[in-house]
């Protein structure tokens, strides 16, 4: 069996090239150096080991050995897993939307000029035969090849014109003006532009969750309760949940639906998406007490704890959107299936409840999603609403047990540290909300299992699989970790998790800060060299890492009274004002760290007997509030900063409500605490 450059890699993504006859590389030095002094252009392919036109083209053409030898023949090709070198992906995901004029995607198909770098034809996925509008791959490859060696000339001109560009990209232009809460106001003017009011969610099909808009939302429904801001949030978490994009069965989302309607999901389950919905579910419970939301924020746990938790500690990165090497095979049903597992009486009302009464909705089978509510049923079954759900309960229980026989999609046991410190968070706010212990030990193992395996000699690694780590860490790292353990230490003081957080916040602003413009790099100063350095703002399928850091310095500045924080936070907001006042609503996470800017959260400091602690600490977050942070730290706490050593305590609770620097006089009853919290 032919074997390539990519046999000792560790990413499942990158292995399951291995035995490609492409004479792959992973990207590194060797691969660079080759195609410079053979003076051959590069193909990068980037993608995902979850990511089903990935799977697609690779055995239509990367399996295909005509395609082989045209590749190795004319190109050096270099294989890139995105969830590992994200820096890569953002810059060349940039090139190609500047070169095509079009969204990018995965797989993403580039070719580079070998001496820079630059990209001067890029694409995504391109077929074995001419369809879909798209040429033959076998055809791009012929001309691109040709073009390279008949057109240097021309190749020249535009790569310098891309380099231009590049460069003005990574100069933001930055405003003047005083910060304000202006972009605030017309984000949640665009938001309401955007919104299906059918549906739920933002856009058209195909359509995504956009857990940043939904928590932005949040935030502001913890301010003041609009009614719009109500519509808005209750449809679309309700609208999401009860669509096929949720795994009614197991738990978890989807990564995206195909249709405006949530029914039919793009399979693929992503550790990234379900931390964030984690997280929004667990808060709009803690603002709404609705029972739904805690329902659906708890079986996304139950999914991570089961399926996505390593037993080292650390979450794993995807399930596949294939199973057998079908798209959604592990996922849906028959309705001969269904009716020899289920009995006369629970078909019928699992038909009627999840619809598979209804015509096929992918592909002759059917993916489950809630066509009627357990009331509606009540009804349609002349029975109590109870009832039904214990009955549906027990259906559920079996259909789980069916599905758990089939071959399960792959999965990406990857532990990638951004992540990580997202599902972290999320982790740690459900079980604040929900006051489940079992949560916030989970997200304790992750800290733990990061700090221990990808914390090395004061610097944190980006990956970790099969006993290695691989890669300096980004930007989103840094700023993902710290956030939640900012989440995590309200959850549960821990002294090492503070420091933890003390030393992150001390490496980013010595790695990543640019002190000439405010904000913050991607890639570390002692990265290597790339065609771009780019210093993202936009919220994405991940929240932006300049916003979370910005958030999170603000947060931690104003903990431990650390003015040099809270001044590369002001920098960063100023370095983003421009940005945020032309587009606010692709910002949304940066508003969040402008709004913390302008109006400082709340802190409330427990001080005392770890065994008085924690009774006040759920009183006073059963009331979920996102800028009222609650951290309950025991007498027993070592290595404090100034600031909260000299918050002290006897033998009674001590509460201390901080706003900015400064702080109110201590109180010692509870019921006095809560009464200063809601007034």
């Amino acid at each position: 069996m032919h074997v390539n450059h990519l046999a000792s890699e560790t990413s499942p993504y990158l292995l399951q090239h291995a035995n490609n006859p492409v004479e792959w590389y992973p990207w590194n030095q060797k691969a660079l150096q080759r195609a410079r002094e053979e003076n051959k252009p590069i193909l990068l392919s980037i993608g995902y080991a979850a990511c089903h036109w990935c799977h697609v083209m690779a055995h239509e053409s990367f399996e295909d050995e005509e395609t082989a030898v045209l590749l190795n023949r004319w190109f050096i090709n270099i294989k890139v897993d995105r969830e590992e070198r994200p820096d890569l992906d953002k810059i060349y995901q940039t090139t190609h939307q500047l070169l095509s004029r079009q969204s990018g995607g995965w797989p993403l198909t580039i070719f580079l000029n070998p001496h820079d770098l630059i990209p001067f034809y890029t694409g995504t996925y391109f077929p074995r035969e001419p369809r879909y509008g798209l040429p033959a791959f076998k055809q791009v490859l012929a001309k691109i090849a040709d073009f390279y060696q008949q057109q240097q000339p021309l190749l020249h001109i535009q790569n310098q014109q891309l380099q231009t560009v590049l460069k003005q990209l990574a100069q933001a232009e930055v405003s003047t003006a005083a910060l304000n809460l202006e972009p605030i106001n017309m984000a949640c003017l665009e938001l309401q532009t955007q919104f299906d009011a059918q549906h739920g969610g933002f856009g058209f099909a195909p359509k995504f969750p956009q857990p940043g808009y939904l928590n932005f939302l949040l935030h502001l429904l913890a301010q003041q309760r609009e009614p719009w801001v109500i519509t808005l949030i209750n449809t679309s978490l309700i609208k999401m949940a009860q669509g096929g994009i949720y795994d009614h069965l197991g738990g978890g989302f989807h990564r995206y639906s195909v249709d405006e309607r949530w029914e039919i999901p793009h399979f693929e389950k992503m550790l990234y998406d379900n931390a964030q919905l984690l997280d929004v579910y667990a808060q709009a419970y803690g603002l709404t007490k609705q029972a739904f939301y805690a329902q659906t924020a708890r079986s996304i746990a139950t999914w991570i704890l089961t399926d996505m938790q390593a037993p080292e500690g650390g979450y794993y990165a995807t399930r596949d959107a294939d199973s057998e090497g079908i798209e959604g095979k592990y996922y849906v049903w028959s309705q001969t299936e269904l009716a020899q597992l289920l009995t006369e009486s629970e078909y019928s009302l699992a038909a009627a409840h999840l619809g598979f009464d209804k015509p096929a909705n992918f592909e002759d089978q059917w993916q489950f999603y809630l066509a009627k509510t357990p009331t509606a049923l009540a009804q349609q079954f002349q029975d109590n609403e109870q009832r039904v759900n214990q009955q549906f309960s027990h259906i559920k229980q079996k259909l789980l047990q069916a599905r758990q026989q089939r071959i399960p999609p792959l999965r990406d046991e990857k532990i990638l540290t951004s992540w990580n410190g997202l599902m972290i968070k999320g982790m740690a706010r459900a079980g604040i909300t929900l006051q489940e212990t079992g949560y916030i030990r989970s997200a304790q193992r992750a800290v733990d299992f990061i700090r221990q395996k990808l914390w090395q000699d004061g610097r944190l690694m980006a990956s970790y699989k099969d006993g290695q780590t691989k890669h300096k860490a980004y930007l989103d790292d840094h700023a993902f970790l710290l956030d939640g353990l900012l989440t995590l230490l309200q959850a549960d003081w821990r002294d090492s998790d503070l420091k933890f957080a003390l030393e992150l916040a001390e490496v980013l602003l010595a790695y990543y800060q640019d002190e000439q413009q405010g904000g913050f790099f991607f890639t570390a100063h002692d990265h290597e060299f790339l065609p771009q350095r780019p210093k993202p703002l936009f919220d994405e399928a991940l929240p932006s890492g300049n916003a979370i850091a910005t958030l999170s310095l603000i947060r931690l500045g104003h903990l431990v009274g650390n003015q040099v924080y809270l001044t590369a936070a002001e920098q960063s907001l100023k370095f983003a004002s421009h940005t945020l006042g032309q587009l606010p609503q692709a910002c949304t996470s940066m508003l969040l760290a402008l709004h913390d800017q302008l109006i400082p959260p709340s802190l409330v400091i427990l001080r005392g007997p770890i065994a008085d602690l924690k009774a006040w600490q759920w009183e006073i977050q059963a009331e979920h509030h996102p800028k009222r942070l609650c951290f309950a730290i025991p007498l027993k706490a070592i290595d404090l900063p100034p600031k909260l050593a000299s918050l002290t305590a006897e033998a009674k609770v001590t509460a201390y409500v901080c706003k900015g620097q400064q702080c109110l006089a201590p109180v010692h009853d509870l019921a006095a605490l809560k009464l200063s919290l809601c007034c």
